[in-house]
């Protein structure tokens, strides 16, 4: 460094933190003061305008997980409906089931093979 720098370096009075403190909080007040929020209005707005939005969102999405909840719980007792249901036809398309049914009707299971009949078509177009 040149003797001049030095000069220039040495010219400037070196503040003590107690200066320094000082000086911060003035700035702090500046920008706090009336001026300082006349100032920055439009930015307040956006921020306050974020706030709204945040706390609309995050009623939004309880309200939402409420709902989810409710569906849930009426799923799961459909659920159940269903198994239920589905139970009872397996148990109703047995066999024995199917032949107590049918004797209530009168009707009895037969006792031989099934048969099928064939007509001749030579016969049937006489």
């Amino acid at each position: 460094m040149s003797s001049k720098s030095k000069d220039i370096v040495q010219e400037q009075p070196e503040e003590v933190p107690a200066q320094r403190i000082r000086s911060d909080w003035k700035m702090l007040l500046e920008k706090v003061s009336y001026k300082g929020i006349v100032h920055n209005i439009p930015y307040l707005a956006f921020i306050a305008l974020l706030g709204v939005l945040y706390i609309n969102n995050s009623q939004h999405a309880v309200e939402m997980q409420r709902e989810l909840n409710k569906q849930n719980k009426v799923l799961k007792e459909l659920r159940w409906k269903y198994m239920d249901i589905k139970t009872q036809l397996m148990n109703a398309r047995m066999e024995t089931e199917v032949i107590k049914s049918a004797g209530r009707l009168g009707l009895k299971p037969m006792m031989l093979p099934a048969y099928k009949i064939e007509v001749d078509s030579a016969v049937a177009k006489k």
